[in-house]
């Protein structure tokens, strides 16, 4: 229960929260205190999503572009558990918020971090699951990102494998495909091996193409959620008109879903109907951990790195231009 302190503030899991009825962004539908009450209510489910894992957020404040934000910043208190990561890119480490319990859920929330978006690997660096990021361009109906979904469960079905599916929480589709004793750079193979095999089954409807010029409107399958990357988890809100949420969805109801019926509002209420005994449908759903086929990671180390092979692909091009008639 919130209670209210002598400076008008209230009191939540022992976090002072401020402002609780402003509106959480422009078109959020939600206020402050409907981000609070989300995260409690599904405390249990997010922290077993993201327990031990680095966590950037997306963060808003009134009058402002929503941010990314990675370091927990020094005024954050000392109760917060953190992690330490060396980012090469930037050539500094990072002091990653670790959301082990509610009460760093809440604090998250209070700062207006609407998006959790936990690394890929564990705290520890291990692979736990790979990802398949379905992204429909703009202009495409939802069928378009649950046909490319079809493809990769049959491609998973394929290589002996099984994953779960989930809203993004934006327009697009999440699989998830939980495995253990694998490599980071192994994992990454596996995944653009998986993604190669579900645009074979159907290159009108999906592409692995990285550059968005090359795409032809059609869903991008992308692989390169692996290694120090992360994405949005599951039962995370998303910084989108109505505040919608990632959510699990059963293979078989895909063709029913509309992502947007799923917000703050009701994310709590929906994933207890779904999995009355445990709250969390999300982990029912996933299976145990797979050990990924030979076969998988011999063909995703034969495909390029997509973002290496876009690099070069894009200097080409550009000497192209340059060239003289």
């Amino acid at each position: 229960m919130a209670r209210a302190d002598a400076g008008g503030a209230e009191v939540v899991e022992g976090v002072e929260l401020k402002n609780l009825d402003a509106e959480l962004f422009e078109g959020a539908g939600a206020t402050k205190r409907d981000l609070v009450e989300h995260v409690r209510a599904l405390a249990g489910p997010l922290v077993a999503e993201l327990h031990g894992r680095p966590l950037t957020v997306t963060r808003v404040r009134p009058g402002q572009r929503p941010f990314v934000q990675k370091n927990l910043p020094e005024s954050a208190p000392g109760w917060i558990a953190t992690k330490d990561v060396w980012a090469e890119a930037s050539h500094r480490t990072v002091r990653y918020p670790l959301a082990d319990d509610a009460r760093t859920l809440v604090w998250l929330a209070g700062q207006r971090a609407v998006e959790l978006h936990p690394t890929v690997l564990d705290g520890d660096g291990a692979v736990t699951h790979l990802v398949l990021d379905l992204d429909p361009p703009a202009e495409a109906p939802f069928s378009a990102v649950v046909a490319a979904a079809r493809l990769v469960e049959r491609a998973l079905g394929e290589a002996g494998l099984a994953g779960a599916v989930k809203t993004s929480g934006a327009k697009g589709l999440h699989v998830v495909v939980p495995v253990r004793d694998v490599a980071a750079d192994d994992a990454a193979a596996a995944t653009r091996a998986l993604a190669a095999r579900a645009e074979r089954l159907d290159p009108e409807a999906a592409t692995t193409a990285f550059l968005l010029a090359d795409r032809g409107g059609r869903v991008f399958l992308d692989p390169t959620r692996a290694g120090g990357g992360s994405l949005a988890c599951c039962y995370s809100p998303r910084v989108r008109p109505g505040t919608p949420v990632s959510f699990p969805v059963p293979w078989d109801a895909l063709d029913d879903v509309v992502p947007t019926d799923v917000t703050v509002h009701n994310a709590a209420r929906l994933a207890g109907q779904a999995a009355p005994t445990s709250g969390d449908p999300w982990r029912d759903a996933l299976p145990a951990a797979q050990v990924v086929p030979r076969v998988l990671l011999d063909e995703g180390h034969a495909i390029p790195v997509p973002r290496v092979a876009a690099m070069h692909e894009g200097k080409r091009r550009a000497r192209e231009r340059r060239a003289p008639a």
